[in-house]
């Protein structure tokens, strides 16, 4: 009865591949089946050569970091993200956050821990925390992206999530319409922690997007003052480095 019951719920309302946005009928009876076949090879996924600290694709295969990590170091130990952030990828984005393409996460999360897992386990990551919305933000779109990513990596990792360890206290304008130094200063302070997890000491910043940097590392930051050792990031995607 309950098989009978959901396989009617997804007939009403089908799962859409996170690539195409097509609805996806035959999830009805292939209950693992997240994206389209000819989708999966769609998106360009990172590889080498990359950026030692961020995981910025680097067209210098001899350059161990891109652009702005030399520039600005930064407060996390490392990151990695799947997908360069352009065409499909992009749009994928794009309904991700603001046309409540919730059910995408599940496929993001699925792709990250089986591309990232192992990488997650040598640096002895304990606990997930999605880079938070400022209140007003999340009451408008009606959720956070990151916080649904991180929920599907630690369900399939069996991490514990803490959503409420970082607190946006700062409305900060969007970083895409701003400038280097305008992206650092609108994040300064924008982060503080809320709950005493000063016994952890490798944390997992989960969000959709890595550009710069400055958010993540303005996060990371932030966690290292409350006594966290090492912060790592993981992302959807990124863009490319020089």
């Amino acid at each position: 009865m309950k098989f009978q019951k959901e396989n009617i719920i997804h007939l009403l309302f089908p799962r859409r591949c996170p690539i195409c946005d097509k609805a996806m009928f035959s999830s009805v009876f292939m209950r693992t089946e997240l994206c389209c076949a000819a989708c999966r090879e769609i998106p360009e996924y990172v590889k080498e050569p990359v950026c030692k600290k961020c995981g910025k694709p680097i067209e210098n295969e001899w350059a161990e970091y891109c652009y702005d990590c030399r520039k600005h170091p930064g407060g996390f130990a490392q990151g990695k993200a799947l997908w360069i952030y352009k065409d499909q990828v992009k749009e994928s984005m794009y309904r991700f956050k603001y046309q409540n393409r919730q059910e995408y996460a599940r496929y993001y999360g699925s792709e990250i821990v089986r591309v990232y897992g192992d990488w997650m386990k040598r640096n002895k990551i304990e606990a997930i925390v999605p880079i938070p919305l400022h209140w007003t933000k999340k009451r408008r779109r009606g959720y956070n992206q990151a916080q649904l990513l991180a929920a599907e990596i630690g369900k399939q990792t069996g991490l514990p999530v803490y959503p409420k360890l970082l607190k946006r206290i700062k409305k900060t304008k969007a970083q895409k319409n701003l400038d280097e130094t305008e992206r650092k200063n609108n994040l300064k302070k924008a982060f503080k922690t809320q709950e005493n997890k000063v016994q952890l000491s490798h944390i997992l910043l989960v969000d959709d997007i890595y550009t710069t940097g400055s958010t993540i590392n303005e996060a990371a930051l932030e966690l290292k003052r409350a006594g966290i050792e090492q912060v790592y990031y993981v992302s959807v995607c990124i863009g490319r480095g020089y």
